[in-house]
């Protein structure tokens, strides 16, 4: 592919030069005279500039439609090309929900860059919701969530199991009682994930399954990650509810613990999502690898 396309399509996504220029790794005047030579090329602006802002001209919004086309069917053909030679290569671009990109798969993308050393994988993170909203808008080539829900025009395969918990900062006076229940919940200062959270949709189906819907229970913030629920409980007298994935240091460093609550088991898959039909090129092979690596979670 053509790399001032790939530029184009950096600076697209990003609505930035200096962002664009941070994802590829190369200058910013570098990123502005490979735009300059393909709206030269082409014979039209493909960026509005006002300011320090930029939006897609028309000819932009259809350059960027069939790059987007256009990057996809260059990964298959390395890919078909590559099986044949039994080299692989091409780019991978991946998203993931903030609990898996924080404390699942950083380990497994280090392995399979070592299995695959010259496909170029890239990962950003969000919530589930940010990561199915990217990948519709063909930001992104695979997305990997944690959430129930699901979107009609994309497909989900399992990859690995997880479990939420109450935790608690090591000196919180709640967790003291072994038997502990649901409805004692309801008169304890919570700490949740955000709205458009994973984590927050799983926990609100449940308890709603469960008979204790979470707005009866004593939520007194959200909070926009699981590393700053885990930062704030220590010096709270209160809970959080995290995946269990999110704690093994805090548990071995004693700073945070587990309660346990009688009633309460909240599992849940982690899955990826991408667009219907058949997993082709570097998708494949990466969805392949993961369901094969013995990930101790």
């Amino acid at each position: 592919m053509d790399y001032r396309y790939q530029v184009f399509l950096a600076v697209a996504n990003n609505l930035s030069f200096t962002k664009a220029a941070q994802e590829l790794y190369i200058s910013q005047p570098a990123v502005t005279r490979h735009i300059r030579e393909l709206e030269n090329t082409l014979g039209l602006a493909l960026f509005n500039r006002k300011g320090n802002r930029i939006t897609l001209t028309a000819a932009g919004e259809i350059v960027y439609r069939f790059a987007q086309k256009t990057h996809v069917l260059y990964d298959e053909l390395q890919y078909e090309l590559g099986t044949l030679k039994q080299t692989f290569s091409g780019s991978l671009r991946l998203g993931a929900s903030s609990t898996i990109s924080q404390y699942v798969i950083p380990e497994v993308i280090a392995a399979f860059h070592t299995r695959y050393p010259d496909i170029d994988v890239s990962l950003i993170n969000g919530n589930s919701f940010e990561m199915e909203q990217k990948l519709q808008e063909n930001r992104i080539d695979l997305a990997m969530v944690e959430n129930y829900s699901s979107k009609t025009d994309l497909q989900y395969v399992d990859f690995s199991d997880d479990e939420i918990v109450v935790i608690a900062g090591h000196t919180c006076k709640f967790g003291r009682n072994a038997n502990g229940t649901l409805a004692d919940l309801q008169h304890i200062p919570l700490v949740v994930r955000e709205r458009g959270s994973g984590t927050l949709e799983v926990i609100e189906q449940y308890l709603k399954s469960a008979g204790h819907p979470l707005d009866r229970l004593n939520v007194i913030l959200h909070l926009g990650s699981t590393e700053a629920i885990k930062n704030f409980l220590p010096r709270f007298n209160g809970i959080g509810l995290v995946s269990v994935n999110a704690i093994h240091k805090e548990i071995q460093l004693n700073t945070l613990k587990i309660i346990p609550v009688k009633g309460l088991s909240i599992k849940r898959k982690f899955r990826f999502a991408y667009p219907k039909g058949p997993l082709t090129g570097n998708m494949k092979y990466f969805v392949d690898f993961v369901r094969n690596y013995n990930m101790t979670l």
